[in-house]
């Protein structure tokens, strides 16, 4: 079956320079990327960041305004989108309402010119892929979202594209179905072998289907990393932000100790990571999960008073405001009221300090 739906050799995919205006505003700005073939690549970042905007220029969707897109060495950006041959799954689906499920898979053969026994072979082949045999006669509102998630999976791949764009495919599926869809989108790209690119906002998304992931943020890339670099080693502060660092608080380093630093913040001193090369004096930024700060008893933390809380499952994760206001995310055992006092100690070696800008 994998050889059977296998995508064309896509070659390397570059981005040089590539930049998109929309008038005065710079939606990218100069953005350089290299993709391996047969790469998962995640494009993550906050709504406005350029994500969807770079897959739309790698569509031909959008025409860029400087820079240059190439697949296997070839300048691809003057090109037609039709005549780039890629997949593409929308976060709507687009699927064609009044037409079949098997004339919705169909309908990208059908304008490469493939038709008869080979066009109805590679339709059953990509509904087999998908596991939607049986439902081929359906018309997409007699199908669950899932399923049409599936339908719009196969019609990007039956044409054997080099390259798969995958915009949100996600986002208007429920939580449990989510789950399901990221495994089966994981498995087909192992299966057809094209190269994948992926936008979502959603961190969890992006670390359990991609090979690397691209953050960016206002335009342009601010770190390219695989799952576990970016989640353990994050190299901005706008990248640990996204990446789960919720909680921010200025500090200033008192020493250096090995590996760690000891910075005097919220009211306190604590040890901590460096993000990067820092010397005693640093005025900086600590960050720390919510599941890294945690409430304790006794008063050697950081001070707080309890905002809200809730049960997640075998922890409670709360809000608090520290002594100098700042918003404080962490974790307890036990349930705790509004207004409750309460001491925050951070796990030292998951909490990361960055070099404030001068």
């Amino acid at each position: 079956m994998a050889d059977e739906v296998a995508s064309k050799e896509g070659g390397r995919l570059e981005l040089v320079g590539v930049r998109r205006a929309f008038g005065a505003y710079n939606a990218l700005n100069g953005i350089d990327l290299a993709v391996e073939p047969g790469e998962f690549i995640a494009l993550l970042g906050p709504s406005g960041c350029g994500k969807s905007t770079a897959l739309n220029c790698l569509a031909g969707l959008l025409d860029l305004t400087g820079g240059e897109i190439r697949l296997a060495g070839k300048r691809i950006d003057d090109l037609q989108p039709e005549a780039r041959g890629f997949g593409m799954v929308f976060q709507s689906y687009a699927l064609f309402p009044h037409l079949t499920v098997r004339k919705n898979v169909g309908f990208g053969l059908a304008m490469q010119g493939v038709t008869g026994a080979e066009a109805n072979r590679r339709i059953e082949q990509a509904l087999a892929l998908v596991r939607l045999q049986g439902q081929e006669d359906k018309l997409p509102g007699q199908l669950s979202g899932g399923q049409q998630q599936r339908v719009a999976i196969a019609r990007a791949v039956v044409i054997r594209p080099p390259l798969v764009l995958m915009d949100e495919p996600l986002s208007n599926l429920d939580a449990k179905l989510r789950l399901e869809m990221r495994a089966e989108i994981r498995g087909i790209h192992d299966q057809i072998g094209a190269t994948t690119i992926y936008v979502t906002h959603d961190q969890d998304e992006a670390l359990s289907l991609a090979d690397r992931i691209v953050v960016m943020r206002e335009g342009a890339i601010r770190q390219i990393g695989t799952p576990q670099d970016l989640y353990e080693r994050p190299s901005h502060p706008d990248v640990a932000e996204f990446m789960g660092f919720r909680t921010r608080i200025p500090g200033k380093i008192v020493f250096l100790n090995g590996d760690r630093a000891v910075v005097e913040a919220g009211g306190t001193r604590l040890e901590a990571m460096p993000a990067g090369p820092l010397t005693a004096g640093d005025r900086v930024t600590v960050v720390i999960r919510p599941e890294d700060l945690v409430a304790e008893e006794g008063t050697d933390g950081i001070a707080a008073t309890v905002d809200s809380i809730e049960y997640r499952g075998r922890a409670w994760f709360g809000l608090a405001t520290g002594a100098d206001g700042a918003r404080l995310y962490f974790r307890a055992d036990r349930p705790l009221a509004r207004g409750h006092a309460i001491s925050l100690k951070p796990v030292a070696e998951r909490t990361l300090l960055f070099r404030d800008a001068a």
